[in-house]
């Protein structure tokens, strides 16, 4: 199905072409539809299908060696699109993000006032994910460019907060980084003293951002658990991880059967096989934290709630700000 344009200026019509015919979008009404046309995307296409899942919180999952975005609602793919990332020098970087603005109208303080429809900002440096050009290959300097109907139908759907997953590399594979992966900044890019732990074994601050999507990453090189919440720190502790899975893995909490919560996997590159999947019992076993920070972070649980596994670090060596925090499957 061909989108009209005619709303949008000639320059920048050209602009998101960049020479190549007008993205296409299709619509899917059955999640057996959605999968075959999915199957079958060439760049600029896209299949929208909000039906599949009607509410719920979103997930966006960038797959950078495919070039390919994946939107789930309530743990259930409801959209998939082509994308353009990072050249190289401009790589696109790899993590879990949380959405820190949006801006439909935005324009590049970079890049000679470039327009940026539909911006969703990633990071505070310049990552986002926005309608832009798609030839088929990486060509952004860093952001997600997005068909200009798909960019439009996720921003509407979208809230602050709302995690980001990119993952794989466009070009070469990526290995793990040994600093740390949380950047240490606040909601509004503002520096903060990282929160290590002492002699305590957790500290829970839910008034440094009250409202908002919970992010909770459980690294097992630092046997520590972070709590996120619209992308600022509110927690953390010490932790006991009983599994030596050197993978990383993405857990959302959706809701179930009537209305009942339940926690799926998203599959990442490795662990595709594990897509929608339910969390079992004794994965959760294997997790042990101090009982009244379980307590804290069970209370605050929501819908759209999402944990990230991984043998990354949490510490506080600094790391590059760019990164919320890796999904890059770590190498020996």
């Amino acid at each position: 199905m061909r989108h009209a344009w005619n709303k949008v200026p000639a320059a920048l019509a050209l602009a998101l072409c960049s020479g190549q015919a007008m993205a296409q979008g299709a619509r899917a009404s059955s999640a057996t539809e959605f999968a075959r046309m999915a199957e079958r995307l060439r760049p600029g296409e896209w299949v929208w299908a909000p039906a599949v899942a009607p509410d719920g919180q979103v997930v966006v999952y960038v797959d950078l060696s495919r070039q390919l975005a994946t939107v789930y609602r309530n743990g259930v793919r409801i959209g998939i699109s082509s994308v353009s990332s990072g050249k190289p020098g401009h790589e696109t970087p790899t993590g879990v993000f949380t959405i820190l603005q949006k801006d439909a109208t935005h324009r590049s303080s970079k890049y000679n006032d470039a327009p940026m429809p539909y911006q969703q900002r990633l990071t505070w440096d310049g990552v986002a994910l926005h309608a832009g050009g798609l030839p088929g290959y990486p060509e952004s300097h860093g952001c997600v460019h997005l068909p200009y109907g798909f960019s439009r139908e996720l921003f509407g759907i979208t809230s602050l907060g709302a995690t980001v997953v990119i993952d794989g590399d466009a070009a070469r594979h990526v290995r793990t980084s040994e600093t740390s992966l949380l950047a240490p900044f606040d909601s509004k890019g503002r520096p903060i003293a990282p929160a290590l732990l002492d002699r305590e074994q957790f500290s829970w601050r839910p008034e440094r951002s009250p409202t908002g999507p919970m992010t909770i990453i459980v690294s097992k090189s630092d046997r520590q658990v972070v709590v996120m919440r619209s992308g600022v720190e509110i927690g953390r502790s010490v932790a006991a991880v009983s599994d030596d899975d050197p993978g990383s893995h993405v857990i959302t909490l959706t809701r179930g059967a009537g209305g009942a919560p339940r926690w799926v996997y998203i599959g990442l590159p490795g662990h595709e096989e594990e897509a929608g999947h339910a969390l079992d019992e004794a994965v959760i076993n294997r997790l042990r934290l101090p009982r009244g920070f379980y307590e804290q972070v069970r209370a605050a649980l929501r819908p759209g709630t999402t944990i990230l596994i991984t043998q990354s670090r949490v510490g506080s060596s600094g790391g590059e700000p760019l990164t919320v925090m890796d999904a890059v499957v770590p190498q020996p």
